[in-house]
């Protein structure tokens, strides 16, 4: 499933990937797409799972679920009352005998005219019995003791008062839920309502995190100069795991290509989608460009600030997407392009609200590209820049709760300005 494009990278020297990077710029949208089209071959019945409801948690629906019986399967009572025919109560009024209560559970006897039935909140209506009348509006407004003959005054009350009929939530045979649906307690819980004690999902997609770099040391060791602490592996290990993915950290492998598919190679057998951070621009030591030579991996430049290098393709058959080594920059592009094709193909993670907001302040970005904006939602519907439009800023990163989009072609936005939103 790859497009021309991706194909002719195939043994590519060096100089005409230097020519291919520097080419037109890819959209978001067509880079998206590529994503995608390297992504749909995962999408299989092979990789597919029946798992009890709540083991399916998070997880994306594979097929259609038609609802095999009605909700709810028969009429019941809205409220503690008297089960009524509305015929028998004119407009002022009347005393009715007391039969034999209904509680919830109990299949009932039929209604018999003239009688006013006892029923509990969510007990099966009687045949012949058209409405409920709330016990506190009758007189006395109690119940009285099993046994007790007694008569109750109920006021007029209209046909299909207090009654839910069955199927008015969702009638048997129509579609309860359409695949591709993300698996949350709702959704379970509808299913558990219809009786199905277990539901067919796509299988975890399993993924190998890969961080590239001589100056990046794992957090907690000794920090020499020069060197950074590798946010990114955190960073989107964290991220893969909340989109439902099971991740192999494979550490950090430093800029040896060799290496880099040596430690590859450990690891395609047992991985669905490999993903790097790092060497991907078109310095001299762009590590993991220079491992892909003769794999079927294209790298270009997609019109998106943060994020604008990108590579995309096989390595020994298994998909790859490399990301640019800066934290905001990986990130965003793990939001913008892999996050939603997940969701798209396999009904998981479930996608980003995405909500309308005026800006708290002005902003310039480059027309040429999606610039996206790290900000803070506020309650009055405002967004508050976190940060500048470096890629590196984490702290801001860290406060904030929404990814902020400015269109390709926008160069600069005032104050007030309406924005697309996505919540993190």
């Amino acid at each position: 499933m790859h497009s021309p494009q991706e194909h002719s990278t195939h043994q590519r020297s060096q100089h005409d990937e230097g020519k291919h990077h520097h080419g037109e710029h890819r959209s978001v949208a067509d880079h998206r797409q590529a994503v995608r089209e390297l992504l749909e071959p995962l999408l299989s019945p092979e990789r597919t799972e029946k798992l009890p409801l709540v083991q399916a948690l998070g997880r994306g629906l594979a097929e259609d679920v038609t609802a095999p019986l009605s909700l709810p399967p028969f009429p019941n009572s809205q409220m503690d009352g008297f089960a009524i025919r509305s015929t028998d109560v004119p407009d002022g009024g009347a005393n009715l005998r007391v039969a034999a209560p209904v509680p919830a559970g109990a299949q009932p006897a039929p209604l018999q005219p003239g009688t006013a039935v006892p029923i509990m909140t969510g007990a099966m209506v009687p045949d012949g019995a058209d409405a409920v009348v709330p016990v506190e509006q009758a007189v006395p407004s109690l119940f009285p003791a099993p046994g007790e003959e007694a008569e109750v005054r109920l006021p007029a009350t209209a046909a299909g008062t207090f009654i839910r009929a069955a199927g008015s939530d969702i009638g048997a045979g129509r579609q309860a839920l359409a695949a591709g649906t993300c698996l949350g307690p709702a959704q379970l819980g509808l299913l558990a309502a219809l009786g199905l004690p277990d539901v067919l999902v796509h299988k975890q997609l399993s993924v190998l995190l890969v961080t590239t770099g001589d100056e990046v040391v794992e957090p907690g060791k000794p920090l020499g100069g020069g060197k950074i602490y590798d946010a990114n592996g955190t960073l989107l290990e964290s991220s893969l795991r909340q989109a439902g993915l099971a991740v192999t950290r494979a550490g950090i492998s430093a800029d040896n290509p060799e290496d880099l598919r040596t430690l590859l190679r450990t690891h395609t057998s047992a991985v669905d989608l490999i993903v790097t951070t790092g060497g991907v621009s078109k310095g001299a030591y762009e590590v993991v460009r220079q491992a892909m030579d003769g794999q079927e991996v294209a790298f270009q430049h997609v019109a998106m600030q943060p994020g604008g290098p990108q590579g995309l393709g096989t390595f020994d058959g298994v998909p790859l997407l490399a990301f640019p080594g800066n934290p905001v920059s990986c990130l965003v592009s793990f939001e913008m392009f892999l996050r939603p094709v997940l969701g798209e193909l396999f009904g998981a993670p479930a996608p980003r609200p995405a909500v309308r907001a005026r800006l708290a302040q002005s902003l310039t970005s480059p027309a040429g590209k999606h610039q996206v904006r790290r900000g803070s939602f506020q309650a009055d519907g405002t967004v508050r820049l976190q940060g500048g439009e470096s890629s590196h800023l984490v702290q801001a990163l860290a406060h904030s709760n929404a990814l902020v989009h400015v269109p390709a072609g926008t160069a600069a936005l005032d104050e007030g300005a309406e924005v697309e939103v996505w919540m993190l």
